[in-house]
């Protein structure tokens, strides 16, 4: 899934916001079920004890890409495989797993070398001191207990078949494994967040040692546009630094500097350490300028109003489920989604990988990230579920296109919200830590209903006709009536009048139409069917009308943008082939909101004086991989889309 060298690599890396040369070890590795779990007494670690199966890493057993297809309860696995790892004298090598599902503990030439729990964020450890001339040998056990539902599982189903809305499992390795060089003083992690107001760019840089005499220089540039070459003494652990950015140019030609959906502008970022000897370490980041906040009402992008058009993504797919195909899918994915008139994405209960956000940065689209639910409330699963959030926080918070945090949905996992006072206050404690750890985006405590701490109102509503959503949220009156006294799904949308306020609102679920004249196979369909493809588009502008008329709606979240498996409400097939033309679908997503009437005309900026370009999402070329010519829409009327924010 990728090349050795940074030079001759065709996809992004699996780490792209602090990039070096990397080793790619996917590919074929041997496998085994430890259904007795005797695995560890008889230390396979040390003493493997064989094979006939041979597993391709990193799709999970349960899917037919892994060769192994195996769909049954296992819940401990091991894998094994040997991989030459020569670092250069003085250098480190550092073994990297981008996720294992759920527990993992890794040995190296017969070493444990680190343990690690939680299925969707990475760990890595260093391996030098335990190498060996040769070849070296790697060992794996995953753990993943189906029936365990004090574990932040998300989708994943806990019963042997799926059913209703949730699928098939994924065990084990399912993200990139891979080794890299580094130095014996290395650049451990980096943060940036940007202030516009200020004109600045904060950077935070962590090492995993101080030495006397380092030095840290920092290079931005836009494109060929060099920004800045600034160096600072290193006299801790982290080095924080603010970068300044010309002001005036930010001011006067925000569709050139700024990052949104509409124009996702990049800064490449190279640091290098360096000590009186020389240089020490150099990798390879990207940042952007944006910002984003809530006021009056309105999510604001770049301290803009910005009306939301997202669709609800479960980034699974029928072969090899939460593990995507191939590296190629995932920018086939993102342009699939913009070529239909969407500006960002719902993450629906999946951390997704660092290469598919590295697309959305790049192509331009708004990520709203989710934490995937246990499904019991307990001490347990309160700490198995605060561990893997802060590290999804750590790892993904410096990513442009990620723009709210949500650490539950649905109450799932605390179920009881409107009679328990201790897990409303998980939910306000979650809300809490988000905003310590990254005050700079949206945080929705719980999303869908029973809300009780969040910056942005949800709302889950499957009505099936146009006009009972015009009924709900057709004025402001009607919203607020909605929020308070309506219950569209059998909850309360708040549970105490001042968490609404000035808060935005948001339909972040709706639709899930079904064509049936597109099902195959068992189907699970609660939220309406509609015979042809012209009955579902008849249906889809309906819905999708009422929620632009509204002047209280600040956006939306259709669902869903695919099929998956037995829920077969997708804009397009589990194989991605779009049910209905996609340009029809993108007219009508386009179409200018009430709650945002300055798309209509766009919004003057002083200094800039040609022409307004087109406020549509911008349409992204055909790749191989992906969506092939034919599929990809025309231009919609200027008129339609967002400003230039």
């Amino acid at each position: 899934m990728a090349a050795d060298t940074l030079d001759s690599t065709p996809v992004p890396p699996p780490r792209p916001l602090l990039e070096r040369p990397w080793v790619d070890l996917s590919g074929q590795w041997e496998f085994r079920n430890d259904d007795a779990e005797v695995g560890r007494k008889d230390s396979w670690g040390s003493s493997w004890p064989g094979s006939e199966l041979v597993i391709e890493v990193p799709y999970p057993p349960e899917s037919a890409l892994s060769g192994i297809n195996d769909k049954g309860f296992h819940p401990v696995v091991w894998y094994r495989r040997t991989f030459p790892c020569s670092p250069r004298p003085g250098h480190r090598a550092v073994l990297h797993f981008g996720a294992v599902d759920y527990r993992a503990a890794v040995w190296v030439n017969g070493h444990l070398m680190v343990e690690h729990e939680g299925g969707h964020t990475p760990f890595a450890a260093d391996i030098t001191d335990v190498l060996e001339d040769g070849e070296q040998e790697v060992v794996v056990r995953a753990e993943d207990q189906p029936r365990d539902l004090d574990q932040p599982r998300g989708k994943q189903d806990w019963l042997l078949e799926p059913h209703a809305i949730w699928y098939h499992r994924t065990t084990g390795i399912w993200q990139t494994v891979w080794w890299e060089e580094t130095p014996p003083t290395r650049i451990e992690s980096l943060h940036w967040t940007a202030d516009l107001e200020a004109g600045t760019l904060a950077l935070a840089v962590r090492l995993n040692r101080v030495m006397p005499g380092l030095r840290l220089t920092v290079r931005l540039s836009r494109g060929q546009e060099k920004l800045t070459d600034d160096s600072y003494a290193v006299l801790a652990a982290e080095t924080r630094r603010e970068i300044g950015l010309p002001r005036g140019l930010l001011a006067l030609q925000r569709r050139q500097w700024m990052w949104s959906p509409d124009h996702p502008n990049l800064l490449d970022a190279e640091l290098e350490l360096a000590d009186d000897q020389g240089f020490v370490d150099h990798v390879r980041s990207y940042t952007a300028l944006r910002s984003m906040t809530t006021a009056d009402g309105h999510f604001h992008l770049n301290h803009r109003p910005y009306f939301l058009r997202l669709v609800l993504e479960q980034a699974y797919w029928p072969n090899s489920h939460l593990a995507p195909p191939s590296t190629d899918a995932l920018r086939a994915e993102a342009e699939l989604i913009k070529s239909l008139g969407f500006n960002g994405v719902r993450m629906h209960q999946k951390i997704c990988e660092p290469q598919l956000l590295y697309w959305f940065d790049r192509l331009g689209l708004l990520v709203w990230a989710e934490m995937p639910a246990a499904y019991e409330f307990s001490e347990r699963a309160t700490g198995r579920l605060v561990r893997e959030w802060l590290e999804v926080l750590e790892r993904d918070r410096s990513h442009p296109c990620v723009m709210a945090w949500v650490p539950f949905n649905e109450s799932w996992g605390v179920p009881d919200l409107l009679i328990s006072p201790t897990q409303r206050e998980l939910v306000r404690a979650l809300y809490f830590l988000t905003k310590a750890v990254d005050p700079t985006r949206p945080v929705i405590g719980n999303d869908g209903w029973e809300e009780v701490v969040t910056d942005i109102i949800t709302v889950h509503d499957y009505s099936i006709r146009g006009a009972t959503l015009r009924e709900r949220y057709g004025s402001r009156a009607a919203v607020l009536e909605t929020l308070l006294h309506v219950q569209p799904v059998y909850h309360r949308v708040v549970l105490a009048e001042d968490a609404i306020g000035e808060r935005p609102v948001m339909i972040t679920e709706f639709g899930g139409i079904t064509l049936a004249s597109a099902t195959r196979g068992r189907v699970w369909g609660a939220y309406g069917s509609t015979p042809d493809a012209e009955a579902f588009l008849s249906r889809y502008r309906d819905l999708v009308d009422a929620l632009l008329d509204s002047p209280g709606i600040t956006g939306f979240c259709y669902t869903q943008l695919t099929d998956t498996v037995q829920e077969q409400n997708g804009l397009l097939t589990e194989d991605r082939e779009p049910k209905v033309p996609v340009e029809v679908i993108r007219a009508i997503n386009c179409r200018t909101s009430a709650a945002v009437p300055a798309d209509e005309i766009g919004a003057f900026q002083h200094g800039q004086y040609n022409p307004v370009p087109d406020r549509v999402p911008q349409q992204p070329a055909a790749v191989e991989s992906g969506v092939n010519a034919t599929q990809m829409p025309a231009a919609v009327p200027e008129r339609a889309g967002s400003p230039p924010v």
